[in-house]
């Protein structure tokens, strides 16, 4: 009979606890989103604007500012009837940090798959190619 601990299938997933820039990330996977963004670099602007400026219903525009308010990528401010926009104060430190740890990742198996190419282009050279059959 097999001990209770062992009749359970672990699911890896679940394991992982959700970071706190999950947020972020799911801000910036939307490309209206990440445009906002862009926009928002050059210059304050209302949700109004912005709605025109992507061609959208200014309620889809105040649910992806919303997005990205949450975020802290965006903050907005109210004055009468007009919302205003600008960059908010998440400087993305924390996702830069996890972004650099897999680039160095990839950046070393793309250094050691080079290191083969250039090892069997040597081949290559000194050998002369194989023919095919």
């Amino acid at each position: 009979m097999r001990a209770a601990a062992d009749s359970y299938t672990l699911n890896h997933m679940v394991q992982f606890l959700p970071t706190p820039f999950n947020v972020t990330f799911a801000a910036l996977a939307d490309a209206t989103r990440r445009g906002v963004l862009d926009q928002l670099a050059r210059g304050d602007a209302s949700i109004t604007e912005l709605a025109d400026k992507f061609e959208m219903t200014l309620t889809g525009m105040k649910k992806h500012v919303s997005a990205l308010e949450l975020a802290g990528l965006v903050t907005t401010e109210k004055i009468g009837r007009v919302r205003t926009c600008r960059i908010g104060p998440c400087r993305l430190e924390e996702e830069l940090e996890w972004i650099a740890r897999y680039r160095q990742a990839w950046n070393r198996r793309f250094e050691a798959l080079d290191g083969v190419i250039d090892e069997l282009k040597r081949q290559e050279k000194t050998h002369g190619r194989k023919k095919r059959k």
